[in-house]
C-alpha cells in the first residue's frame, strides 16, 4: 500500500497559546438554543446532567461546605438543561398547567417553550398573582391561591430546583410535608413508633393562617442565600395580588399556588424540633437530676413530628409537654406566627384527661390507645388508627352528592365517576385498622344505590330492580355492575377490595438527592396511594421508565400507557401496559399518531 503524500497539518496556537478545541458538532448545535426543536431534545441526558448538580449541592450542604454549594447554584441555574426542564414542568407536568395567571396565559406551544427558556433568568421584576378561592374540604371556607404567571412559574421552579437539595440536607427528620420522598404516612408511622410501647401526653397544635402571616424579613434571613437568589425570593413575596381587578399589596406570607410556595413554607417552620431537643436533651441514668429527670432513670426527648403547619409533641410527662407549648409560642413569634387555640389541644393516647377523650386527630386519621389484658398485648393497651368520623362523613358525602346527581344518567356512567373516588380513598387508609370502616361505608352505598335504582322504576318490584342493576361475580351475589359479560362489564369497586398493608416509614434522613436511585424508585410502588396495577407495573419496569429509561423519581408524574392503542386493537391487560412519564406519554401519543395538535 502506498503513503498518503497529505500531510497533516498541526492546528496552530491561538494568541494567549492555547490549541483550539475540537467541538463536538451536535454539542453546537445544543449550544444554538433556536436550532433546536423541542421534540428532539435528549431528555435522558438533561436530566442526567441536572440530578448530578443536584447530588453535589446536597452533599455540600452535608458537610457544610457553603462556597461550593453557592457555586453549584450558580452553575444549575445558567444551566440550558435546568432551564428547559422547569419549563417543561410547568408547562407539561404540572396539573395545574391550565390555570391562567394575569396575563391569561394557560399553554405554550413548543417555539414559545423554547423562547421561554432563552430568556428564563433573574429578574426583579415579577407580575402579581391572580387570587383564586377554592373551597375547603368538609367545610363552608375557602382557601385563596395565587396563581403566578407561567414565565415566574418557570422561574419558581428553577431556583426550587437550586435551593431544595440544599435545604434536603438541613430539615428535621421528623418534618414530612411537602417534601420530597416524604408524605402522610410517614408522619403517622413515626407517631405510631413514638407510642406503641407506652402512653403518651399528645399536644396536638395548629398554626394560625401560617402561610398568610409570615414574616417577610425573618424568612430571607433564614434562608441566609446569594443575593441573586433573595433578590428573586423579595420580588415574589412583594408583588402583590389581583383578587378580580383590584390590586391588593403583601406585606407578609407567602402566595399558596406558587412552585416555590411549599420549599419557603417549610423553611420558615425549620428549626421548631431542634430547639425542642435543645429544651430537653436525652439523658442517661448517671447523669444530673433536674425538673424534669430523675438521676437513675432514663430521660428521652419529647417527639416532635410535623406535617407542613401540623404538627405534634408527644411525651409521658405533662409537664413536658405544657413547657415545649410554651417554647414553640416563644419561637414562631420570630416569624410573626402563633399558635391557633380552637385547634390546639392537650389530650392522652390512652386516659381521659381534664375532660378530653382519649386520642387525637391527625391528618385524617385517629390516633388512640385501647385497654386490652395481659394476655393480648405486654404493655397493657394496644395503638389503633383509623380514619377519622369527619373524613369517613366528608367521603360518604362526596358519594351520595355523586349519586344524586346521576339519578338520570346511565348505570355506566354512575359507575366510572363512582370509582376514582372510592379506590383514592380507600387506598389513602389502606395502612391502617380500616376493615371495620370499609364495611360500614360500603352498607350505606348500597342503601344509596337501592334508592337510586327504586328511584329510576318506581313501578318495578324489588326484586326485578336487583336483577337488573346486582350481578353475580365471583360468589359475590351483589355486586353493583352491568350485565355485559366479559371484559366489556362495568362494576363498581368496594371499599373492602383494598387490601390492608402496613406502610413502612422512610429511613431517617434518607433523600431522594443522596443518589440511592434503587431505593427510591422501589418505594413508589409501595406507595399506598399507587393502585395495585401501578404497583405491579412499577416492579415488572424495575423502577425505570420504558420510554426515557431513566428511573422514577418521587415528584414525577407518572401515567399509565397502552403499548398498543386500544384504537387499533390493543387489550387492557398488563402485557400491553406500561408506565411513563408524563411528558413521555405525550411524546409517545404524538408518534402514535392519536393526537395531532401539541401537548
Amino acid at each position: 500500500m502506498q503513503k498518503s503524500n497529505t500531510r497533516q497539518i498541526a492546528p496552530k496556537p491561538n494568541k494567549n497559546g492555547f490549541l483550539p478545541m475540537k467541538i463536538n458538532p451536535i454539542r453546537k448545535v445544543l449550544r444554538n438554543e433556536s436550532m433546536v426543536e423541542w421534540k428532539h431534545i435528549n431528555w435522558r441526558k438533561l436530566e442526567r446532567r441536572v440530578f448530578k448538580l443536584q447530588k453535589r449541592i446536597y452533599k455540600a450542604s452535608r458537610r457544610g461546605d457553603v462556597k461550593a454549594f453557592r457555586r453549584l447554584q450558580k452553575t444549575l441555574m445558567k444551566s440550558w438543561a435546568a432551564k428547559c426542564l422547569s419549563v417543561r414542568r410547568v408547562t407539561q407536568d404540572n396539573q395545574g398547567k391550565k390555570t391562567a395567571g394575569v396575563d391569561g396565559i394557560k399553554s405554550l406551544s413548543p417555539e414559545a417553550r423554547l423562547k421561554l427558556v432563552a430568556k428564563l433568568k433573574p429578574n426583579s421584576k415579577v407580575k402579581p398573582t391572580r387570587r383564586v378561592w377554592i373551597p375547603k374540604p368538609g367545610t363552608d371556607e375557602k382557601r385563596p391561591l395565587g396563581i403566578p404567571v407561567m414565565n415566574d412559574r418557570a422561574l419558581q421552579a428553577l431556583l426550587k430546583m437550586a435551593l431544595e437539595p440544599e435545604w434536603e440536607a438541613r430539615f428535621e427528620p421528623n418534618s414530612y410535608g411537602f417534601r420530597a420522598g416524604r408524605s402522610c404516612h410517614d408522619a403517622i408511622q413515626a407517631i405510631f413508633i413514638a407510642i406503641v410501647q407506652k402512653s403518651k401526653y399528645v399536644l396536638d397544635a395548629d398554626i394560625a393562617k401560617c402561610f398568610d402571616r409570615i414574616d417577610h424579613e425573618a424568612l430571607l434571613k433564614k434562608l441566609n442565600t446569594s443575593p441573586t437568589i433573595r433578590r428573586q425570593i423579595r420580588a415574589w413575596l412583594k408583588a402583590g395580588v389581583m383578587d378580580g381587578k383590584q390590586l391588593f399589596p403583601t406585606s407578609e406570607g407567602t402566595p399558596q399556588g406558587g412552585v416555590i410556595s411549599p420549599l419557603l413554607a417549610n423553611i420558615a417552620l425549620h428549626g421548631m424540633e431542634n430547639r425542642i431537643n435543645k429544651a430537653f436533651p436525652e439523658m442517661s441514668k448517671t447523669m444530673r437530676e433536674t425538673w424534669y429527670h430523675r438521676k437513675g432513670t432514663k430521660f428521652r426527648s419529647p417527639q416532635f413530628i410535623r406535617y407542613a403547619d401540623d404538627f405534634v409533641i408527644l411525651h409521658e410527662d405533662i409537664a413536658v409537654v405544657q413547657r415545649c407549648r410554651e417554647i414553640i409560642s416563644e419561637w414562631l413569634k420570630d416569624m410573626s406566627l402563633e399558635l391557633k387555640p380552637a385547634k390546639t389541644r392537650l389530650t392522652h393516647t390512652l386516659n381521659e384527661y381534664k375532660s378530653e377523650k382519649p386520642g387525637f386527630n391527625f391528618l385524617g386519621f385517629n390516633i388512640r390507645q385501647w385497654k386490652v389484658g395481659k394476655y393480648h398485648s405486654k404493655q397493657g393497651f394496644k395503638t389503633i388508627i383509623t380514619p377519622s368520623k369527619e373524613k369517613q362523613k366528608i367521603h360518604y358525602d362526596r358519594v351520595a352528592s355523586i349519586i344524586d346527581d346521576h339519578k338520570a344518567a346511565p348505570q355506566t356512567a354512575l359507575i366510572s365517576r363512582l370509582n376514582p373516588v372510592i379506590t383514592g380513598w380507600s387506598n389513602y387508609y389502606s395502612t391502617v385498622v380500616s376493615k371495620v370502616t370499609y364495611s360500614h361505608l360500603d352498607c350505606l352505598m348500597y342503601l344509596k344505590l337501592k334508592a337510586w335504582a327504586k328511584h329510576r322504576h318506581p313501578k318495578k318490584s324489588g326484586g326485578w330492580v336487583s336483577k337488573k342493576y346486582w350481578q353475580t361475580i365471583g360468589g359475590n351475589n351483589w355486586v353493583f355492575a352491568t350485565r355485559h359479560e366479559g371484559k366489556n362489564r362495568m362494576r363498581l369497586r368496594s371499599h373492602t377490595e383494598t387490601p390492608i398493608v402496613r406502610y413502612v416509614k422512610v429511613k431517617g434522613e434518607a433523600s431522594p438527592y443522596d443518589g440511592n436511585l434503587i431505593y427510591w424508585s422501589s418505594r413508589m410502588g409501595k406507595h399506598p396511594e399507587a393502585t395495585k396495577r401501578m404497583s405491579t407495573l412499577l416492579k415488572s419496569q424495575k423502577g425505570k421508565c420504558t420510554h426515557c429509561k431513566m428511573y422514577f423519581r418521587e415528584s414525577d408524574v407518572l401515567e399509565i400507557d397502552h403499548i398498543t392503542p386500544k384504537s387499533l386493537g390493543g387489550k387492557d391487560d398488563y402485557k400491553n401496559l406500561q408506565i411513563l412519564h408524563k411528558h413521555c406519554h405525550d411524546e409517545k401519543t404524538i408518534e402514535d399518531g392519536s393526537v395531532v395538535k401539541y401537548t
